[in-house]
């Protein structure tokens, strides 16, 4: 459901249409440079893939003429906003809580946002700066300082913080918090990775997805602040773009009305910020942020429901307008997220792909499957397959990300490769049949790139793959195949797709699809429709998932249990029941 555009946007995107250059020569398909490990038909590199420069690129100083329409503001030193007196500020700034993100070896990156009203525009304070003081202790009661310093919180980014604390001890965990006048933040608890070098034997992760405030409670989220975990990886669709009523729609709210500017869908960077705010704002989500650190990726709804690299959903308005939104969806967030400066995006681009290393254990390529993918094939949703699928310059990552991971992979020595990503990688037919459909957006829709980059695990030796997803709102566990259509083939890998956190609804153990889904694909090795969370624990011998599922989300406190067990062995790929 899609709202109409407003004439701003349309007035901004004609202003910097002249600056698109719509016959930029990266459109043109070609095939990349030889690789090892790469197979022929691998698209060319594009722009879009590089830090910093997109598809369609808007030309810096073009796009800030019409920044000021999409976004209101520039960027901090542009303005010269004034410094603020701290103790101006007369209610709590820390209402969004606080976060940690990107484990490093001796560092970790420490986010919170001030926002004494945060269901307002501009949040509730002037438009300056302010000095914020931020404390790293030992313990939770703060006697032992392990580090602390002073970041400012710009107005042109919404008044956020992302301060990189180095010079810490490796895989130790600290406690965190702010400071900003008279008013402290709540306590946070986080952890630094293990050196590269560092021969650790255990580690302990839960994968999150899909989160729509209005489909529910974050019950799950509750629990999982529980977890004993090194690390949350969040797999997309933090927030939704759709719109959120003054009862929070399955929430039903009977002790609050959320105001008029949450039910509808967001468009412009002030949307989004607050939105975000409407998110994380919730107890649970706020609790799970300040007990594990988290890495993140994104998937469509960040920014609009299956959007495609530059092509809006259904391709309904023009690009340049669609770009101006992107570009507001990303900075938002961007701000809202513990992400390091390597990750602050320019314009509508985003260098969100990066790799994390723990130790010799485990080495994580968090992939970006939207920024560059080709756009979704026969109208998009589960259609029958046709000759266009096969065609081997379809992309779902971009040349340059592509290369990225087969280049990261020869170069790995970690026990286990894990990818965490947005869709479902492996094959899934909906129905035992010959006139079985496929999903346009998944994996399924650009089969020629999985298949190159199982190729490409296999040529660099990479053993022990697992791929982890969300986006689908249930509980997946499949065997990676060497053929699809042979159930005896060799097992390449497993993967482990994380069921939604509130999206969907309460779910069933068993959806109406049960029967087909297994029978189709006998690769599929567990399927359960319930919300929750996986917890992954991984191994020197072998890794086990637990689906954690709660049974209702639409009512508060459902206690949460263990649905099922999986374990893969190392070098032994393939789910086998614990």
């Amino acid at each position: 459901m899609r709202q109409a555009h407003r004439p701003e946007l349309r007035a901004a995107a004609r202003r910097i249409a002249r600056y698109i250059d719509a016959d930029d020569p990266s459109r043109t398909r070609g095939r990349a440079a030889a690789h090892p490990g790469a197979v022929p038909g691998a698209v060319r590199a594009v722009p879009g893939a590089a830090p910093g420069v997109g598809r369609r690129r808007i030309v810096t100083g073009a796009f800030a003429a019409a920044a000021a329409l999409a976004f209101g503001t520039g960027l901090p030193g542009t303005a010269h906003a004034a410094e603020l007196d701290p103790k101006g500020i007369t209610e709590d700034p820390f209402t969004l809580g606080v976060a940690s993100g990107d484990p490093r070896p001796g560092s970790i990156l420490l986010w919170t946002r001030l926002a004494p009203r945060p269901y307002e525009p501009g949040s509730g304070l002037r438009p300056g700066r302010y000095t914020v003081r931020w404390e790293v202790a030992h313990d939770p009661d703060f006697t032992r300082i392990a580090a602390r310093g002073r970041a400012t919180a710009h107005p042109e980014l919404n008044h956020s913080l992302h301060t990189d604390v180095s010079g810490l001890d490796d895989d130790r965990v600290y406690y965190y918090r702010f400071r900003v006048g008279d008013w402290i933040s709540p306590a946070g608890r986080t952890r630094t990775a293990p050196a590269h070098s560092a021969p650790i034997t255990a580690l302990s992760l839960a994968a999150v997805s899909c989160q729509a405030y209005h489909q529910g409670y974050f019950t799950a989220y509750r629990h999982l602040a529980d977890e004993e975990l090194d690390a949350v990886l969040h797999l997309g669709d933090y927030l939704y773009e759709y719109a959120v009523n003054a009862v929070g729609g399955d929430r039903n709210y009977t002790d609050r009305r959320l105001p008029a500017h949450f039910n509808r869908e967001t468009i412009t960077l002030e949307d989004y910020r607050l939105r975000y705010a409407l998110y994380r704002s919730d107890p649970d989500l706020q609790a799970a942020h300040a007990a594990h650190p988290f890495i993140l990726t994104w998937d469509d709804h960040e920014t609009e429901n299956n959007y495609a690299g530059d092509d809006p959903d259904g391709g309904t308005v023009p690009t340049e307008e669609f770009l101006l939104r992107r570009a507001a969806a990303y900075r938002a967030y961007w701000e809202n997220q513990p992400l390091r400066p390597p990750q602050r995006p320019q314009g509508p681009d985003m260098r969100l792909y990066r790799r994390l290393r723990f130790g010799q254990l485990a080495q994580f390529d968090v992939l970006d499957t939207r920024q560059y993918r080709s756009d979704q094939l026969y109208g998009d949703g589960w259609q029958r397959p046709g000759p266009e699928l096969e065609d081997p310059e379809r992309t779902m990552t971009g040349a340059e990300q592509e290369s990225w991971l087969l280049d990261g992979w020869e170069r790995s020595t970690a026990r286990w490769n894990v990818v965490p990503q947005q869709v479902v990688f492996s094959r899934r037919r909906d129905a035992p049949t010959d006139a079985y459909r496929l999903s346009m957006d998944s994996w399924d829709g650009y089969p020629a790139a999985r298949r190159r980059l199982l190729d490409g695990a296999a040529a660099a030796g990479v053993e022990n793959l697992m791929i982890l997803s969300g986006d689908v709102h249930v509980g997946y566990g499949l065997d990676l195949k060497e053929d699809w259509d042979d159930p005896g083939s060799r097992t390449l890998g497993t993967e482990i797709t994380a069921t939604s956190v509130a999206s969907g609804r309460n779910g069933a153990d068993r959806p109406a699809n049960y029967d087909n889904l297994t029978r189709a694909n006998p690769h599929l090795k567990f399927y359960n429709g319930r919300r929750g969370y996986v917890r992954i624990t991984l191994g020197e011998e072998r890794a086990q998932a637990d689906y954690r599922t709660v049974d209702a989300v639409t009512t508060p406190g459902a206690p949460v249990r263990t649905a099922a067990s999986f374990v893969t062995e190392a070098g032994d790929p393939g789910l086998k029941p614990a």
